[in-house]
């Protein structure tokens, strides 16, 4: 028997601005707890597992707006 392999449940949050213009990459990973510290959120992203709106993303600082969505690992991202 030939068996699919399962693709893994990516979870689905949502970071909303609230009156803010952007956030930047960095922030983000470390308010939503996906990285422990600033130098950790700074490895992930040298390490290319971060993905903004598909593409890899490597500016640590990249400025997050509005409809931007971030994936790394099982996590998804959607800021509004």
């Amino acid at each position: 028997m030939l068996y699919a392999p399962q693709r893994e449940r990516l979870h689905m949050e949502i970071y909303e601005l609230k009156g803010e213009e952007y956030i930047e990459l960095i922030k983000l990973l470390k308010i939503m707890r996906i990285s422990e510290s600033g130098g950790q959120a700074k490895m992930m992203v040298d390490d290319g597992i971060v993905f903004r709106n598909g593409g890899q993303e490597f500016r640590k600082r990249a400025k997050l707006r509005s409809g931007d969505v971030i994936e790394m690992m099982d996590f998804k991202i959607r800021i509004e």
